[in-house]
């Protein structure tokens, strides 16, 4: 099925299309004076539960306003329809600002193991854009008359356990962990792991076009620390980075220490390292700072601070999120060691 509401049918083996398109399906009529991105009817999924197919599909718009995007639902005994909508319709819905997850949209219905209904779907948090599109999950239940509706219950993130994974890298494995990936491309044979070190050739002439090793951080506040070595005129940094164009950070040469701010980089602190040099970032809520040291024990701040609250989808577009990242650029190459991540409660 597609997000206009049509079909085709397939061939046996699914990899091809045997027939023209069926239009089956109208969706949920969006009431005129709720504030959405747009109807932008999409992601249908169907599953089978007892006399009835259901399908479960998005409405409103993925950003945009906080009240765009949403979950509806319909029900036929035919998988060609007709169609009946739910009474619960929105199934799922941001209705005010003062919520904490904003646009609330995709979900997919499912039975767990045990035998219980769930709906996981995504939506954007309250301040937090620039964390992207963060996946939530609701348990569902049955009606007698044969709906499924949303149990409520409380989905903020506040008293989660503590996870045990960590993006803290020493490099001493033969491959990467799987929390890296370099932006746009991968380059075997660009980096290596060795001596519990990551060694990055340098590529392209700023961070924008350097290809970064970049994580996705989890928390709203955090810091994140890596030690450097600098290899003939490399510039190695620790960054923030949304896309080729929007980014920021802290970076040196093998003398100086730079600061990149949305772009616009410049040495902050001359003359102050011989090719060797620890980076961190503090980021608390929106709010980064930036520091060096020499030893990884007495750290120097630096004059420069950034706000990133807008490096988001809705200012910038793209469905991204701001992650962090590792980058080497310019000529020679740049040696990476005990990157630590930790999270600020």
């Amino acid at each position: 099925m597609f997000s206009s509401g049509g079909y085709v049918p397939l061939s046996d083996d699914g990899l091809s299309v045997t027939g023209e398109m069926k239009h089956m399906y109208d969706g949920w009529k969006i009431p005129r004076e709720w504030t959405i991105e747009c109807f932008c009817m999409e992601g249908p999924k169907m599953v089978k539960h007892n006399d009835y197919y259901y399908l479960t599909h998005a409405e409103g718009g993925t950003a945009g306003p906080a009240t765009s995007h949403m979950v509806i639902s319909a029900r036929s005994k035919s998988p060609f329809g007709p169609w009946e909508q739910s009474p619960f319709n929105p199934i799922i819905r941001t209705k005010e600002t003062s919520e904490q997850w904003w646009s609330k949209g995709h979900g997919t219905l499912f039975e767990d193991a045990s035998g219980k209904w769930w709906i996981v779907y995504h939506a954007y948090e309250n301040g937090f854009y620039n964390m992207g599109r963060q996946t939530l999950l609701q348990q569902v239940e049955w009606t007698n008359d044969g709906w499924y509706k949303v149990v409520e219950s409380d989905i903020s993130t506040k008293g989660n356990q503590i996870s045990t994974y960590s993006l803290s890298d020493s490099f001493n494995e033969k491959t990467l962990k799987p929390q890296w990936s370099f932006w746009e491309d991968l380059d075997s044979t660009r980096f290596s792991l060795k001596n519990e070190s990551l060694v990055i050739n340098a590529k392209g002439n700023s961070v924008g076009n350097c290809s970064p090793l970049l994580c996705v951080p989890s928390d709203h506040s955090y810091i994140a620390e890596v030690e450097m070595t600098i290899d003939n005129d490399a510039i190695g940094g620790l960054v923030l980075f949304y896309n080729n164009n929007y980014f920021s950070g802290i970076l040196a040469d093998k003398e100086n220490i730079l600061a990149n701010l949305r772009g616009w980089q410049f040495p902050t602190e001359k003359s102050v390292i011989k090719n060797h040099v620890f980076l961190r970032l503090k980021k608390v809520d929106n709010t980064v700072d930036m520091f060096y040291s020499l030893d990884g024990k007495n750290w120097q701040k630096i004059e420069n601070s950034i706000e990133v609250s807008s490096l988001n989808h809705n200012v910038l577009g793209g469905f991204l999120s701001l992650r962090l990242g590792l980058c080497s650029f310019g000529n020679g190459k740049v040696v990476f060691k005990n990157f630590r991540y930790t999270a600020i409660e």
